[in-house]
């Protein structure tokens, strides 16, 4: 499975060139907060197994108000060293490699800062 070069953007990651990319729209499930706001990463320049990294929050366009992050290339960065670090072989061949994060992860790969959530405003 490759991720589509289309809206998708490049990172280096200790000298490695990687392709990430948030999904356009929302699935059903993600626009209703039921989903986690996901996010995939791939070589940039060979095809090779996919990392899907799951995040405890809602997409910042889910319809219903739920907290939410953005998605910033550090956060990139600091999951793919994680993923690296679970087992990830990005150059291997096989399913998507699933990375689901809590919260106490955000805050271990944003340096001991806690995640920084944004809560939309529901009018009532």
């Amino acid at each position: 499975m490759a991720i589509p070069k289309k809206g998708s953007r490049l990172i280096t990651v200790d000298g490695t060139i990687f392709r990430w990319r948030v999904r356009r729209k929302p699935t059903y499930c993600q626009g209703n907060s039921w989903g986690p706001m996901t996010f995939s990463v791939e070589l940039a320049d060979a095809p090779g197994r996919v990392l899907l990294a799951s995040l405890p929050c809602s997409r910042p366009d889910a319809w219903l108000g739920e907290r939410t992050i953005a998605i910033r290339p550090a956060l990139v960065t600091a999951t793919v060293r994680m993923a690296l670090g679970h087992g990830w072989g990005p150059r291997q061949a096989g399913n998507a490699f699933d990375l689901a994060l809590t919260d106490s992860d955000l805050t271990e790969l944003m340096n001991g800062q806690p995640p920084a959530y944004d809560v939309p405003f529901m009018r009532g």
